[in-house]
């Protein structure tokens, strides 16, 4: 197996929210997204991460008096920043795949944030993981029609992502910007 940068497996751009957002929203943007976890960035550094698991944490008992109507009213109330983890784990873009595998098994992490000059450039994942283990077993990279990739104009670099929706092909890469 050769050896790969955290960089060429990452979702790039990331998907990322402010402290400020409602714990509805989030959950609204990880489910039109597909994704399980949202770095949360105020003033283009990140300060914390939201995962499903945080958004399912904050929701009420099912043994709740509430009615739905109320808790969900009370979830649009609640702010990102009260329920994301605060103690973040990240790794570069130019650190080796390996290593992002080491400290996910380790601090037992479904994906962490990738961050260079202390902004958040991607997000790696198990799913990327697993992508790349297939990939390299079968010497053909895998298709996954809901992760599309496409490739820097300025210096080449594939950004791999779910959301291209807001990038243009001229925009410049987290590396050129």
């Amino acid at each position: 197996m050769r050896s790969y940068r955290v960089a060429e497996w990452m979702s790039t751009p990331p998907i990322v929210v402010a402290p400020s957002l409602s714990l509805t929203a989030a959950q609204r943007l990880m489910q039109q997204c597909r994704v399980r976890r949202l770095p949360v960035v105020q003033h283009d550094q990140l300060i914390g991460i939201v995962t499903r698991g945080d958004l399912r944490a904050a929701q009420p008992s099912t043994a709740t008096t509430l009615s739905v109507y109320e808790w969900r009213t009370l979830l649009e109330q609640v702010a990102v920043a009260q329920c994301m983890t605060r103690e973040l784990v990240t790794i570069s873009p130019d650190a080796a795949v390996l290593e992002a595998a080491q400290l996910m098994l380790t601090h037992r992490l479904g994906g962490l944030p990738v961050v260079e000059t202390g902004r958040v450039v991607g997000v790696i994942t198990e799913s990327d993981l697993f992508r790349l283990l297939i990939s390299d077993a079968s010497a053909v990279e895998g298709s996954d029609p809901t992760r599309m990739a496409v490739v820097c104009q300025h210096c080449g670099a594939v950004l791999r992502g779910r959301c291209f929706e807001t990038v243009d092909p001229g925009d410049a890469c987290w590396r050129c910007h």
